[in-house]
């Protein structure tokens, strides 16, 4: 009781008396335990003050670390996922899931926790994946929680396939507002394949324009969920997180218990440290994995030492062993993310495993664009940053590149356009470059005469026309979702951006769906924007590539000579009927010469379509009223040799009003 006393209150006898100078001054042995602290010494007279013990919320925080590091079995482990549209409000509820749960306090909370990143903040995005394990009680059992955070934006579509192939369940965040969108669509698919058990949540239900029960309506009818038992919540407001955490524990299936098989873990993100080398997160499907196991990586056989491994909670906290069903992070010295590629399996090097997880895919860039310093002075700058950037994302590529307007830059390769604004920002925010953007573009493939084929990110760099066959270009399928007001005018936009009609249907009464084909090239441009501008913002899209559309260089020929500004590419479908027009309209445009102009359009030397301009005829027998026959003759023949040298070293001009004419036709009949 006195020890308990003393800890609360001390009162304090008068000042004592001050030391002589250069000794120390020191606490009055008691003879009760430790010294009191020195800054109560220094107190006024007779002052009463608190002597508090460590503080419980340390404390706490401490405790809830050491519960979130004790093992429970495989059957009360739940992994799952958070798939959501862009501000449908998944980044809210990770962080009031974390904080109902203890795993972050809330003096420590902040908006996006687990979007580190000020860019994700800004914008409102998640870009790197992110995890965290929870420890939640229910009807006094513990539970362990992974919950695996994932993109939302079409560009890292296959980081959220790998993250979900990690989980056994998914939460289906949906505005109660806003209703369903294309990429809400999108993710739920890739969760239907890896067969996990969706979730569906009503987010934001606190908002004044939410229809809750129409939302509800809507999933049933596009998704097929059975929406009657649906969780509505605000995670603003922290409305209904106890109900989603109980729905977590009685819905999800636990991982399957195959801890005694060999080890196979799936990377599902990579970080680098610059201390510590590349930090692995990764999920146990099969085995378990020790501290200082000698492991292998399958995709490239490397093999390296688990120096470290640990739990997401969510900062690392360091563990000597992962078993089948838990989440955690490897640190074994690598150097690249490279090394470590999303969708890669681990396995033990002496024990390996007979066959990798599935879904593994290198990261392919599908956007390309030229990066050139104003600064001349800053080229060796931003290769270093780039060389930076690289270590962090390995779908990043670039190589040196050099323009006789702009100097020396790179010719950088990205996952998308949100990719490439996030890396074009990164560089002149973290690194303080001043950058010039050339206009992007997509991955052209080359079949050449002598049977090679050539992958070409850049049109300067096509072959010789005489050398290529044909040219491939990347086609996306592209889903809208639109209300119906606004058809129209999205049916006009893809077509004008050489879109074919796939497929049409509406998911509800005022909503419909249009599924469109077109060429990747179209989209790198202002397609999204157009889209929203059109559709006053409401239309929402999700794309993906489905293959590759034969292409074929068509050049325009003048009386023999090729016209470049004439040229261009068109489907090989197509060839014969956009050739046709041209000439057409070419004969119709041109003025006539004194001699006959062939207009021929041609796909390297062969001709698919050809028009001719007739001559200006001048009469030169009008001076011949009778006669020998043969003068007529001699003068003819003298005509026909004159236009003949004409034709061989005559040139003609294309008037301007011809171009004008010739590429509006070509956005017509493209």
């Amino acid at each position: 009781m006195a020890t308990a006393t003393a800890s609360r209150l001390a009162v304090l006898a008068p000042r004592p008396s001050r030391p002589a100078p250069g000794r120390r001054r020191h606490a009055p042995a008691t003879g009760r335990g430790p010294p009191l602290p020195r800054s109560l010494y220094a107190a006024p007279r007779g002052r009463v003050l608190c002597l508090a013990a460590p503080a419980p919320a340390a404390a706490s925080t401490t405790d809830a670390g050491q519960d979130r590091l004790q093992k429970v079995p495989i059957s009360n482990i739940r992994n799952f996922c958070i798939i959501a549209h862009i501000d449908h409000g998944k980044s809210t509820l990770a962080d009031k899931l974390l904080e109902l749960t203890g795993t972050v306090q809330k003096r420590e909370m902040k908006e996006q926790f687990l979007d580190n990143m000020d860019l994700e903040r800004e914008r409102g995005i998640t870009i790197k994946l992110q995890a965290a394990r929870m420890r939640y009680v229910m009807n006094n059992e513990p539970y362990c929680l992974n919950l695996i955070d994932t993109p939302g934006h079409v560009d890292f579509s296959y980081e959220v396939s790998r993250s979900l192939a990690a989980c056994e369940g998914a939460l289906l965040v949906v505005d109660a507002s806003q209703g369903v969108e294309a990429q809400t669509l999108a993710n739920v698919y890739l969760a239907l394949e890896n067969n996990l058990e969706i979730i569906p949540v009503l987010n934001k239900i606190d908002l004044p324009g939410a229809e809750p029960d129409r939302v509800a309506q809507e999933i049933e009818e596009i998704i097929g969920l059975d929406c009657r038992d649906a969780i509505r919540c605000s995670a603003k407001e922290g409305i209904g997180i106890t109900e989603i955490l109980d729905a977590l524990v009685t819905k999800i299936p636990p991982p399957k218990d195959t801890s005694k098989d060999p080890l196979r873990a799936l990377i599902f993100d990579s970080y680098y440290d610059p201390y510590r080398g590349v930090i692995v997160y990764f999920r146990v499907i099969d085995g378990s994995m020790k501290k200082g196991d000698k492991i292998c990586f399958m995709a490239n056989g490397k093999e390296y030492v688990a120096e470290e491994i640990g739990v997401l909670s969510p900062n690392q906290m360091q563990v000597s062993e992962l078993y089948a069903g838990e989440v955690g992070y490897l640190s074994a010295s690598i150097r690249s993310v490279a090394d470590a590629r999303v969708g890669d399996t681990i396995t033990h090097y002496s024990k390996k495993a007979h066959h990798a997880l599935p879904g593994y895919s290198e990261a392919t860039p599908m956007v390309f664009c030229g990066l050139f310093p104003i600064d001349a002075d800053q080229f060796e700058e931003l290769r270093e940053a780039l060389e930076k950037l690289q270590l962090n994302d390995a779908a990043l590529k670039f190589e040196p590149e050099s323009s006789s307007a702009m100097g020396f830059g790179f010719r950088c390769g990205f996952l998308g356009l949100l990719h490439m604004e996030i890396v074009q920002e990164r560089l002149e925010r973290e690194y303080n470059l001043n950058l010039i953007i050339t206009a992007p573009s997509v991955v052209y493939r080359v079949n050449c005469a002598d049977g090679e084929t050539v992958e070409c990110s850049n049109p300067s760099l096509l072959p010789e026309p005489g050398k290529r066959r044909s040219i491939e270009e990347p086609y996306v399928k592209i889903e809208m979702l639109t209300p119906k007001d606004y058809i129209g005018s999205i049916m006009e936009l893809t077509q004008d951006r050489r879109g074919e009609f796939k497929e049409m249907n509406f998911i509800t009464e005022s909503r419909a769906k249009l599924i469109y084909e077109l060429p990747l090239a179209e989209m790198v441009g202002d397609f999204f924007d157009q889209l929203k501008s059109r559709s006053k913002g409401y239309a929402s899209m999700e794309y993906s590539v489905v293959g590759e559309s034969q292409l074929v260089k068509l050049d325009i020929q003048i009386n023999g000579d090729p016209v470049e500004a004439l040229s261009t590419i068109v489907h090989r479908d197509k060839a014969y009927a956009v050739g046709r027009a041209l000439t057409q309209k070419l004969k119709e445009l041109i003025p006539r010469q004194m001699f006959r102009v062939p207009i021929q359009a041609c796909i390297g030397t062969k001709v698919i379509a050809s028009e001719a301009l007739s001559a200006i005829r001048k009469d030169v027998l009008s001076k011949c009223y009778g006669g020998d026959i043969s003068r007529k003759k001699k003068l003819l023949k003298k005509q026909a040799e004159g236009k003949k040298r004409m034709k061989a070293i005559g040139r003609v001009d294309v008037p301007q009003e011809a171009f004008m004419a010739v590429l509006r036709l070509e956005k017509e009949v493209l």
